[in-house]
């Protein structure tokens, strides 16, 4: 698997001299990128691109490590805001990013922001146009600096919340004067499980098969239990 590592318009990524994240790429792809980049004329760019063949044994935690590790101090003003919502399967994150020109403290200082619905299942290829209201800000972990993540909700140019924005509802149940009065509880559960020595299978299950249903036993009392 080759992965190609380039420079964006607001960071750049320097790899640790010890690094061992990659070796160098096979010759026939190598050869076959840099007849395409020679192509568009990628000689005289003055970007600059490291290519890495990612070995196979590597864990993701590992390359995880690596990429935290890397030197990606912005030389630039500019922030990089990533906008994201919640997509048409309701379990899937869109995001698509946007520079703006200071540091804000508020979602009412950003600009709301559109995008192709009918490409995330949340409108018809007809009227596709989704408005993002940015609801929520936080600081960007990966990019660092004054970059932010921006957690929206989708609207439609109308102002109504699409049929998929569940955030706007609970939103609506959250303020009710009813629930903010509410104190709420929270119980933390941790669970043991305690396993047979041989063959590391739950002690007293069956081996290779599960026990019959919970019920019986449950907060039950007795040695059979």
């Amino acid at each position: 698997m080759a992965q190609i590592l380039a420079p964006s318009t607001q960071w750049q990524m320097r790899e640790p001299k010890s690094s061992t994240f990659g070796s160098p790429i096979a010759t026939k792809m190598w050869s076959s990128l840099l007849l395409k980049q020679n192509m568009k004329g990628a000689a005289k760019s003055a970007g600059k691109f490291r290519v890495l063949a990612l070995h196979s044994e590597n864990s993701t935690v590992n390359r995880t490590e690596k990429l935290l590790n890397m030197d990606i101090t912005p030389y630039t003003d500019k922030i990089i805001a990533e906008y994201i919502w919640i997509g048409g399967t309701g379990i899937d994150m869109r995001s698509k990013s946007r520079t703006i020109s200071k540091p804000v403290e508020h979602p009412s200082e950003l600009p709301k922001w559109n995008y192709d619905g009918s490409s995330t299942g949340q409108a018809p290829g007809e009227d596709s146009e989704v408005i993002l209201y940015p609801q929520a800000i936080f600081k960007d972990p990966f990019r660092g600096g004054n970059n932010i993540l921006v957690i929206c909700d989708a609207y439609t140019p109308a102002g109504e919340p699409i049929p998929t924005n569940k955030r706007h509802k609970a939103a609506e149940i959250f303020s009710n004067k009813k629930v903010v009065d509410e104190v709420p509880w929270f119980g933390i559960e941790q669970e043991y499980t305690l396993l047979q020595q041989n063959v590391k299978w739950p002690l007293g299950w069956p081996v290779g098969g599960y026990p019959g249903p919970q019920g019986p036993y449950y907060c039950g009392a007795g040695a059979d239990k």
